[in-house]
């Protein structure tokens, strides 16, 4: 039977009990209810493409190896 959340304090609570965290922590995380046949819900999309860095992939590009390094060529001194 689904439990009846009327108010932001209940829902708070309840995922305080649900995740074992702390009531400041759980309204510092900012839960609120959503209608789950409503597909539209974000009022704030997020348009933008992801945000990261692939760390290991960089490297990469960083560390080539002496094999693919162009070979320097030794200057003459007079």
């Amino acid at each position: 039977m689904p439990v009846q959340i009327r108010s932001q304090g209940a829902l708070d609570h309840a995922v305080a009990t649900a995740t074992g965290e702390d009531l400041p922590t759980i309204r510092r995380r900012g839960f609120s209810l959503v209608d789950p046949h409503d597909a539209h819900f974000d009022d704030e999309p997020d348009l933008l493409p992801p945000q990261y860095v692939d760390w290991d992939e960089l490297e990469l590009s960083r560390n080539a190896s002496a094999a693919c390094r162009p070979l320097c060529t030794p200057r003459r001194v007079a």
